[in-house]
């Protein structure tokens, strides 16, 4: 009876929050539960069926081209260029374009071309007056490729092992046109690594997600592949020559379908990226990104919108339900505001460090709600620094 009045003393405003509190906490899971735990369920169902089925003989793996442009970087080719030219693939063309150096990434080059016969150089006179050398070299990389399948990967970025390229080759024998790997991060102690690691998982654990649900829309330059023929039978890079980037996950957007895309999730798919060095070089590297984002087709972008949405108000109404239990006798809806927050938060604890294991970012535990608080939020202002800079 107690409970009964309690309960009456509620009013219909408070319910309405409780409403809105419990239908936010839903969405919530939905997205952890459903979405977002794709990757780590599709790595461990992949690893396991590796295990059990022996690759494919060598008479059957297509011929690859590795497309690599760059720009001044001799001391990351020195350094990441072996772990490429040395993967264990019999049918290997490796295509390094000098994009107009300066430094001794031309001598870096002859030097390893002596040794490595599948090693191709090319090059962009460092005169050239084209307004996007990135878009230049990488289409002069692609109309020097010998075979039918591009694999993609940068100078300061290497494979984590010698099986690299057969991982890619296995998706594109089982039929694939658009193949999607991940990247970590190697970032030495900086006072924002943690929120770096998660931001990188978290942009990887969304558009690998998608592209498992059938609904691809970007990929990365640091570990992707397509075949030659959508290159050109989308006329090269004429539907992002008007963007400044855009030659990698807006592309990708662009030729990706649910048909012909997947995702390549393995310890021997993976690749390390050394580029962000510190705070400014991750906001550099990061704003690209997201000043691209517009350019998207398809609903992704509204689907990850709605997850931002329904995140903050969650948060939102937690913090709204508590203080009304606290300044009222109603106790029992803080105690129903926290434990719907502790169920999503282990929940996501759950979800997030087992996609964690996939891109080498640590353990996420009581970090976790503040990174999950403040990571849009510090994307929204890189953002908007951008915009600013440009109208300037």
């Amino acid at each position: 009876m107690n409970n009964l009045l309690l309960f009456n003393e509620i009013s219909t405003f408070e319910w309405a929050l409780i409403g809105l509190y419990i239908l936010f906490f839903m969405v919530q899971l939905f997205y952890y539960l459903y979405l977002f735990r794709k990757p780590y369920k599709y790595a461990r169902s992949n690893n396991i069926l590796s295990d059990k089925v022996k690759e494919v003989s060598n008479k059957a793996l297509p011929g690859i081209s590795i497309i690599i442009t760059a720009k001044n970087e001799a001391e990351n080719l020195r350094a990441n260029l072996p772990s490429i030219l040395n993967q264990d693939y019999p049918n290997l063309q490796v295509v390094v374009v000098d994009n107009a150096s300066t430094d001794s990434t031309n001598d870096v080059l002859s030097n390893f071309r002596s040794n490595h016969p599948n090693l191709y150089i090319t090059y962009i006179p460092i005169n050239s007056e084209n307004v996007n050398h990135k878009k230049l070299a990488l289409t002069i990389g692609i109309k020097a490729a010998i075979h039918d399948i591009l694999l993609f990967i940068e100078p300061d970025t290497k494979p984590l092992s010698d099986q690299w390229v057969y991982e890619y080759a296995k998706s594109f024998d089982k039929g694939a046109d658009v193949v999607l790997g991940c990247c970590q991060i190697k970032l030495n102690k900086s006072y924002f690594k943690k929120h770096i690691l998660f931001d990188n998982m978290f942009s990887g654990i969304k558009y690998v997600s998608m592209t498992l649900a059938k609904k691809p829309y970007m990929g990365v330059g640091r570990n992707m592949a397509y075949r030659k023929n959508l290159f050109f039978d989308n006329k090269g890079f004429s539907c992002v020559l008007n963007i400044e980037d855009g030659e990698d996950n807006v592309f990708i957007n662009r030729i990706a379908t649910k048909e012909n895309t997947t995702i390549v999730i393995s310890p021997e798919s993976m690749v390390v990226s050394n580029a962000i060095e510190d705070f400014s070089s991750w906001r550099r590297i990061k704003t690209k990104y997201l000043a691209t984002q517009k350019h998207y087709r398809r609903n992704a972008t509204k689907i990850f919108t709605c997850e931002l949405f329904s995140r903050y108000a969650f948060y939102l109404l937690f913090a709204t339900l508590c203080v009304i239990a606290a300044f009222s006798p109603l106790k029992v809806v803080g105690l129903l505001a926290i434990l719907l927050f502790l169920v999503r938060y282990a929940v996501q604890m759950v979800v997030i460090n087992k996609n964690s294991a996939i891109y080498n970012a640590g353990k996420f535990y009581f970090s976790l709600p503040l990174l999950d608080f403040l990571s849009p939020i510090a994307n929204n202002l890189f953002l908007n620094n951008n915009t600013n800079r440009d109208k300037r």
